[in-house]
């Protein structure tokens, strides 16, 4: 009898110790704005399955998709005060928060895909990242989000003209508001999830965005011409708040950011593949893709490039970026 009882108290007090080493794993909670079927959101995913495992269960990511936690801004609104722990946003949207971002944004900054990699996986990048900081933000990586190009409603853009008079919903970013402006749209910014809306009532006449995102959002069902004039390659951005980052430990931080590189490099292989079998279910499902002489927009952008000449932190940026190899 008296060895049932000190095995029940042996159990009891393994159960409660089962308990404690439970609730010491620290939870990162990582709000975002994108489907669950967005090539983000996996790699996401396997970040979290690779912390759990690197950390041996010490390190645990929580994930709220499709804007669950609130918008973009809201999200790095709650990073700044430490009420969210991480996010993703477009780096349009992050460029209200960390002003040199906006350098990213510019359109035709780079030459292809490769050169952005180049960029965004070199000095230049990581210094953007960091850049975040003193804001309470904290750049861990960048996703690949394309290029972004038009597509709209009522009638096909085949020249920069084409887009007079039409009303083009724009990310919240003086950037992308001032290079359809030199188009000759006219910008409206809209939140991502109210634009489906938008466009069926008509508010707005088009859009811009990745191919991925023009099929996932089902914005081809009121959109029938997409032009693939491929004016800005506008990474996302994986960011923590600097309030989460600093309780981490040392080794806590290390686990993390080797997380982020192997989720970043599987996001990479995913998104090729999203990109392409967008291209092929829009076209499917009646969208006329158009692929335009992408020298007349980059023509009529130059004078964005021309205005930053005056700006001591910019303008550099964007010399060493279209120096770089």
């Amino acid at each position: 009898m008296k060895s049932i009882k000190i095995l029940s108290l042996f159990i009891l007090v393994m159960a409660f110790l089962g308990c404690e080493i439970q609730t010491e794993a620290k939870v990162l909670r990582l709000g975002h704005g994108l489907d669950v079927s967005h090539s983000v959101h996996k790699a996401m995913v396997k970040m979290g399955e690779d912390l759990l495992q690197r950390s041996g269960g010490k390190l645990k990511l929580e994930i709220y998709p499709s804007q669950q936690l609130g918008t973009e801004r809201e999200c790095l609104e709650l990073l700044q005060i430490g009420s969210l722990d991480m996010t993703k946003v477009s780096v349009g949207v992050l460029e209200n928060f960390a002003p040199k971002m906006k350098v990213l944004g510019l359109p035709f900054l780079f030459r292809d895909r490769q050169h952005s990699f180049n960029v965004l996986d070199g000095p230049i990048g990581e210094m953007l990242l960091n850049d975040g900081e003193k804001y309470w933000l904290k750049g861990l990586g960048y996703y690949d989000a394309g290029s972004r190009s038009f597509y709209t409603m009522n009638k096909p853009i085949e020249k920069p003209e084409d887009l007079v008079g039409e009303k083009i919903r724009v990310m919240e970013s003086a950037t992308a508001v001032n290079m359809v402006k030199a188009l000759g749209g006219s910008p409206t910014p809209i939140s991502w999830g109210e634009l489906y809306t938008s466009l069926q009532q008509g508010v707005v006449d088009g859009a811009e965005n990745n191919p991925p995102s023009f099929y996932l959002s089902r914005h081809y069902e009121v959109c029938k011409y997409y032009s693939l004039d491929e004016h800005t390659v506008l990474p996302d951005v994986l960011l923590i708040g600097t309030y989460a980052y600093d309780k981490l430990n040392e080794q806590e931080q290390k686990w993390l950011n080797e997380s982020v590189k192997e989720s970043v490099k599987y996001q990479r292989i995913l998104w090729a593949e999203a990109e392409a079998e967008a291209l092929r279910e829009v076209q499917k499902a009646g969208v006329e893709v158009i692929r335009p002489d992408k020298s007349l927009f980059a023509e009529k952008v130059k004078g964005i490039f021309e205005g930053y000449k005056s700006d001591p932190e910019i303008y550099p940026l964007i010399k060493q970026i279209q120096e770089t190899n």
